[in-house]
């Protein structure tokens, strides 16, 4: 009897995860199916189609000669590949520094510096953008510069990054210190490789960050040609293109799109084990 109840318990989880997975999955399937379909047939519709007997990549080439998508993707990933760069020559040394290196004030400095965490984004853009506008980084080349610059550090990955390497034996580094072995090396040869999922996490959610950037680069990139994809997508909404022929703008959504979710097939185990790491000390 009582295992007859835990059976039945069971398929009532798998069926309610089922549905909720079908309720999660079905915009990104319609997005898909649009995308396919032709506009002639889509603008024919009197009754959404669940599916399509006919699809066609048309609306994928439309997506990339018709309008600048290509270049979107270029600005995207020059700016995604500079950013996340950055942002972890900023982050492991100051992370090492926090959870390593004894110095006069530290928690001091590290409680401030987690209160800049209580500042809304709101004023951080608005003393962002005076300071760009002064530097001139809205011009030319130097645009790309004026969108990288405020985002190479992130006082939250520093942080978690940090609560891993404390998780670190002190012995470790203590041995380490003996041996002659440098703070530097240490870092780069037993800190980093230990704490490699983390790290990972970290560079891939940095790169989901920018590659879904929006409203700071739409402030700094003031001609088109220095749009991301996201500022891109809105231009392409905006225009006639993209009202015109819902299929061509939804095979642009797409296209947009799965970069990122490849990324994260490819990565999920490590992504996974730097979440549990993280929630983890000891």
């Amino acid at each position: 009897m009582i295992e007859n109840k835990k059976n039945i318990s069971k398929v009532l989880i798998y069926l309610l995860l089922f549905v909720w997975a079908l309720i999660v999955l079905f915009p990104f399937y319609w997005m898909v199916l649009t995308s396919v379909k032709d506009t002639a047939a889509y603008n024919n519709e009197k009754v959404p189609a669940f599916f399509t007997m006919k699809p066609t990549l048309a609306n994928y080439v439309k997506a990339f000669t018709e309008v600048s998508l290509g270049r979107y993707f270029i600005n995207t990933l020059i700016f995604t590949a500079a950013t996340t760069g950055l942002m972890m020559l900023v982050t492991i040394p100051a992370a090492f520094a926090f959870a390593r290196l004894e110095f006069r004030g530290k928690n001091l400095v590290f409680a401030l510096f987690l209160s800049l965490m209580m500042i809304p984004n709101e004023l951080v853009i608005i003393t962002n953008y005076a300071t760009i506008v002064n530097w001139g980084f809205q011009k030319g080349d130097l645009t790309y510069l004026g969108m990288i610059l405020p985002s190479v550090t992130s006082v939250f990955y520093i942080y978690l990054l940090k609560e891993n390497f404390e998780a670190i034996p002190n012995e470790l580094y203590n041995a380490a210190r003996v041996d002659g072995t440098g703070d530097l090396k240490y870092l780069l040869k037993v800190m980093v490789p230990i704490c490699q999922p983390t790290i990972v996490t970290i560079v891939i959610l940095k790169v989901i960050e920018c590659w879904n950037s929006y409203v700071w680069p739409r402030l700094i990139a003031r001609e088109s040609k220095y749009f991301l994809v996201s500022n891109g997508i809105q231009a392409i909404r905006e225009s006639g293109f993209g009202r015109q022929d819902i299929p061509a703008m939804m095979a642009a959504v797409v296209a947009v799109s799965v970069p990122l979710i490849v990324l994260f097939l490819m990565f999920r185990d490590k992504i996974m084990a730097g979440v549990s790491r993280g929630g983890t000390k000891g």
